[in-house]
């Protein structure tokens, strides 16, 4: 799509900050107004529209289009949203360790990884069944039950962010520590990538999948930076 205007700003309304182009709102494709809850995202989204050349090119736009998903699709379909972040409640990379034949990985993993478990545990008063191997086993109901009313406590822009990094840490937990301030957000980024770099460290390092890893790291905190700025 060409470029069709000149200015971008923002507007306070009663509900928020309104992104303008040509001091007309912006519509997100459902045609919601493009309306965030602090001057700090619409500021940054408004760059993110100045930014832009003659061809407007999505792809440099994250802000806006994680924006998008809080107003189009997380207001919408909130419930179906947040159970799939709830999802990983029981699937979260933190249980998963090695093996028997995998010592030293196990208790790497144990060292890196526990101290995210014990703050959960603490958090939300929970337990946790670490799993060895390949068999999946279900966490306890409770743990469950208490992740998922963690999701659903969040807004509809803090929800679309987690859906992101959920998908890219493959740890709820983890990301719950990071919405609390509980974990760096380069230390979360590195625990969540954890096993392969540990191979790394033993076999070198694999071009294709380091560069992958960078691809992934960036939308990783673009999504950190909408969270960020969305917090009111």
């Amino acid at each position: 799509m060409k470029r069709f205007y000149k200015t971008t700003g923002f507007s306070a309304t009663t509900g928020g900050f309104l992104v303008e182009l040509d001091g007309r709102p912006v519509k997100t494709p459902a045609r919601n107004a493009l309306e965030l809850p602090t001057a700090d995202l619409a500021k940054a989204i408004c760059d993110e529209w100045a930014g832009q050349k003659d061809e407007i090119d999505s792809t440099q736009m994250p802000l806006t289009g994680l924006a998008q998903g809080a107003l189009d699709q997380v207001a919408r379909e909130r419930d179906r949203i947040a159970a799939r972040v709830a999802g990983f409640a029981d699937s979260d990379m933190l249980y998963f360790r090695g093996d028997d034949n995998q010592r030293a990985l196990v208790d790497w993993q144990a060292q890196q990884w526990d101290p995210l478990l014990d703050w959960a545990r603490q958090r939300y008063d929970i337990s946790f069944v670490l799993i060895h191997g390949i068999m999946h086993q279900s966490q306890p109901d409770n743990t469950l039950q208490r992740l998922e009313d963690a999701v659903h406590a969040q807004d509809d822009f803090a929800l679309a962010a987690m859906l992101a990094l959920t998908g890219l840490t493959g740890t709820l937990v983890g990301v719950l520590a990071l919405i609390e301030n509980s974990v760096a957000v380069d230390d979360l980024w590195s625990l969540a990538n954890l096993e392969e770099l540990w191979q790394e460290q033993q076999w070198g390092q694999d071009e294709v999948a380091a560069q992958k890893r960078e691809k992934k790291r960036a939308e990783y905190l673009d999504a950190v930076r909408f969270l960020e700025l969305s917090r009111t």
